[in-house]
């Protein structure tokens, strides 16, 4: 049987469309869904409209697609705004999907379900407007903690001042503590657009981005080149996502930063995450 999960982040919507154990297909919409929401704590109505849009296709077209159940899953752009009921409510009105407005910690725990199946290791976890970070030791989860920043919230909050992203991130991160030592899985949209300009992916292929080992100094050497280089400049880059483009230099200050709090010398980029973590969780539902 086919299901279809929707994933609504701050940066984007996507779609996971899966059958018999395997993935189909994965799509993406960049709606920016979290715009703003640092500075007003606010969904924007115009945000709320072109998400629920954006939801609302990626149901009709895992239905017709024979997906015989669908589900959504929304993160922090929805639970941290004042209004994001008022979000949930446009999608039910829109398409009849009730939007899963899952905490943080519970998105730590899909995202490494999805990306490591039960193996022992961790996962960072850069999303548009929360970033986490989880480990597992002996099929148990020792350590999940989701901080309050990501790439969407990293621009509106700072835009590209150095001094005041570092700052941001510095006081952002410290939530984490002490995070135990494992081996390192990157998750999300920056991890893996990072990983395309590495290897300077032109189209975008992700049998080649999953797996790909990215070091500190190389994560953070994109940082630093794409901080320092004019939009247009950013957007001729070979691999370039140009729905990133304006925030992935943010975005992978922060991936460096977070990995160095981590002492992870590197990363593993996966492409599997809390899509596929969500969907074991609904199927083990249904089985029961």
């Amino acid at each position: 049987m086919k299901y279809g999960v929707i994933d609504i982040g701050s940066n984007s919507v996507r779609l996971l469309l899966w059958a018999d154990g395997q993935t189909i297909y994965k799509k993406t919409n960049t709606t920016r869904l979290g715009a703003g929401v640092e500075q007003t704590g606010r969904l924007s109505p115009e945000a709320i409209a072109r998400t629920a849009e954006a939801v609302r296709a990626f149901k009709a077209e895992a239905e017709e697609a024979g997906a015989v159940r669908v589900w959504a899953f929304a993160t922090a752009a929805v639970r941290s705004a004042a209004n994001g009921a008022r979000f949930t409510a446009a999608v039910k009105a829109l398409c009849g999907l009730d939007v899963d407005v899952i905490a943080g910690e519970r998105e730590a725990r899909l995202g490494l379900a999805g990306a490591l199946e039960g193996r022992d290791g961790g996962i960072i976890d850069v999303g548009g407007a929360s970033t986490e970070v989880t480990v597992s030791r002996g099929g148990k989860i020792v350590y999940a903690v989701s901080a309050d920043v990501g790439a969407v919230r990293l621009r509106d909050a700072c835009g590209e001042d150095r001094e005041k992203l570092e700052r941001f991130i510095g006081e952002r991160i410290a939530v984490y503590g002490t995070i135990p030592s494992f081996e390192a899985y990157a998750v999300g949209g920056t991890a893996t657009s990072l990983a395309a300009l590495e290897l300077a992916l032109e189209p975008y292929d992700p049998t080649r981005t999953d797996g790909l080992r990215l070091s500190a100094a190389s994560v953070l050497g994109w940082a630093e080149r794409l901080l320092s280089m004019p939009q247009e400049e950013r957007l001729a880059l070979r691999g370039m996502d140009p729905r990133r483009a304006d925030v992935l230099g943010g975005g992978a200050l922060l991936l460096g930063r977070v990995m160095q709090r981590a002492g992870a010398a590197q990363i593993t980029v996966s492409e599997r995450d809390n899509l596929e973590g969500y969907l074991q969780e609904k199927l083990r539902e249904r089985a029961e």
